[in-house]
């Protein structure tokens, strides 16, 4: 998510409203909550135990994330996940197949249709009540080494040679 600092938002609430805003990428994530400046100039500090999600988006008026499931295996790379909200709701995702870039109060993730109006989504650990791999999706373990010899094909006795 280069480019500008001031990335849109849309914070979805276990109370079920929403508020858009932008944050920066860098430190809208805070000890104990997310900071979103509101379009009106305000600033916003939500507690992670009212944050169900945080949806980075294209457009604020654009579709919500509505489907919140892979319908097949997903094509992009990572650990493919389902959580579990306390509210029993129940969502999909990509993580990035890199511990390092987790972020302690949560995981930012790819959604099941990331080139609809949500990018990425953020969901604090407090909201979930279970986290679960559903799978590897390209992983190196299953990728031909790059240094890995081929067998060298070897004509039976009965195949004709042509050179």
């Amino acid at each position: 998510m280069g480019g500008s600092t001031a990335k849109k938002v849309v914070v979805r609430r276990f109370d079920r409203e929403t508020l858009a805003g932008f944050v920066d990428p860098r430190s809208y994530l805070q000890a104990q909550d997310v900071e979103v400046l509101k379009p009106s100039g305000e600033l916003a500090v939500i507690p992670y135990t009212q944050v169900k999600y945080v949806s980075f988006v294209k457009e604020f008026d654009g579709e919500p994330l509505t489907r919140t499931v892979f319908h097949s295996r997903p094509k992009f790379e990572g650990l493919w996940v389902r959580m579990a909200f306390h509210d029993g709701d129940i969502m999909e995702g990509v993580l990035p197949n890199n511990l390092l870039v987790w972020d302690v109060a949560g995981y930012t993730f790819t959604p099941p249709e990331p080139d609809g109006n949500n990018q990425k989504v953020f969901v604090p650990k407090q909201a979930l009540k279970g986290i679960q791999v559903l799978g590897v999706v390209g992983s190196p373990l299953n990728a031909p080494s790059a240094t890995a010899k081929r067998k060298k094909y070897v004509p039976g006795p009965e195949q004709q040679r042509l050179f």
